[in-house]
């Protein structure tokens, strides 16, 4: 059966699985040798270099949910964008760069790139016509993130990657918030998608991971970078990873319908001045992500009322945690300005809208009535 031909659910239970041919059990075994034989294999296997046989079969499953050639999976989401960014930008090339972006990716760039002379730009918007100004004679990659964190700002796919492919620049973008379930970047031109696996693959809060989709060739590309920077994933994880991923598709269907019900909830709420979630018809992409997403994603922020203590009212609830990470079944909360872009001075932070009422709101799958609940509660403390 071809994979082109089986829905996402039969993709996430089957495809990347390894068959126990010795003892026939239903899920696949655990390889956690660091050492296999050399002579006479087709393939010299050794975890850095990303092939032992976990590795390969989750690469698999990975690039099959994307519709790629091939992936690899890392350490870390940093560690997915950092070899990547590292595999296609060398010294004097130059990065474009969208300005509504996760925090540890724009303090990597800031902090990292001037070590190896690679110049960058980040745009003053998430429009086409603000990566076209952008562009350097020397932009080598064009790099994205849609649906953006925390701000769930929607940018053009195919509009970005038109514009790459007629200067003949590379894109690659981060799809972690929408996840292939809701989104397949590929489908609009993308060249590489990148995740933190840590969030909606993993999906259970015990896991940090990253992972890049693409075709077979830049795939190499980044492998032979990735071999001597050595931010491979150890087999117990990746072991780990795969199981988790066989529900993806059911825990990130029944995330983003939560989603849907409560950004139409909160939006009407008197104590709450802003809500930032593309599924919302007042959201000003609303259109353009209904027409590249299959779901609107499980993650949305709101902004609340300047009477409200943002910090007290996350220390006064009591079902959803507060919480650093995202994209697990259980519902968290967080203030953006304290994590994900804290390495920002205030005023970049206020320069892309991040505000200190900000609440980013990574939806569970609880029920909704028990969610509702506990936010009233902690906005009346």
């Amino acid at each position: 059966m071809s994979k082109d031909k089986l829905g996402i659910n039969t993709i996430c239970t089957h495809i990347g699985e390894i068959k126990d041919e010795q003892f026939k059990g239903a899920v696949s075994p655990i390889y956690l040798s660091s050492s296999y034989e050399f002579l006479d294999v087709d393939v010299k296997r050794y975890p850095r270099y990303f092939n032992t046989p976990n590795q390969e079969y989750l690469s698999k499953k990975i690039a099959a949910l994307e519709g790629t050639e091939a992936a690899m999976i890392f350490g870390s989401g940093m560690a997915a964008i950092s070899h990547m960014f590292l595999a296609f930008l060398s010294k004097g090339d130059h990065l474009v760069v969208q300005n509504t972006l996760y925090g540890g990716t724009v303090n990597f760039i800031k902090e990292e790139f001037p070590k190896y002379g690679i110049e960058y730009t980040f745009t003053n918007g998430y429009k086409v016509e603000d990566f076209k100004t952008a562009i350097q004679p020397n932009t080598k990659l064009i790099h994205i993130e849609t649906p953006s964190n925390p701000l769930l700002t929607i940018t053009n796919i195919k509009e970005v990657t038109s514009l790459a492919k007629s200067k003949s620049i590379l894109t690659s973008i981060d799809n972690t918030f929408a996840s292939p379930v809701n989104q397949n970047p590929i489908d609009f031109g993308v060249d590489m998608v990148m995740h933190s696996a840590t969030k909606y693959f993993g999906g259970h809060s015990d896991i940090c991971a990253g992972a890049v989709a693409s075709s077979n060739a830049h795939i190499e590309r980044i492998w032979n970078v990735s071999k001597n920077l050595g931010g491979s994933l150890s087999d117990m994880t990746v072991w780990m990873l795969e199981r988790s991923m066989k529900t993806l598709g059911l825990r990130v269907k029944a995330q983003t319908k939560n989603a849907l019900k409560l950004a139409k909830w909160l939006h009407k709420h008197p104590k709450v001045s802003k809500v930032y979630y593309p599924g919302l018809k007042s959201h000003p992409e609303y259109k353009l992500a209904k027409a590249q997403m299959k779901g609107f994603g499980a993650m949305l922020s709101f902004e609340l009322d300047k009477s409200l203590d943002s910090e007290k009212f996350q220390k006064t609830l009591k079902l959803i945690k507060s919480s650093m990470s995202l994209a697990g079944i259980e519902s968290t909360v967080i203030s953006p300005h304290l994590t994900s872009h804290a390495l920002l001075t205030q005023e970049e932070r206020n320069a892309v809208g991040i505000s200190d009422q900000l609440i980013r709101f990574s939806v569970g799958i609880e029920e909704l009535k028990d969610l509702k609940k506990d936010i009233e509660q902690a906005m009346e403390v």
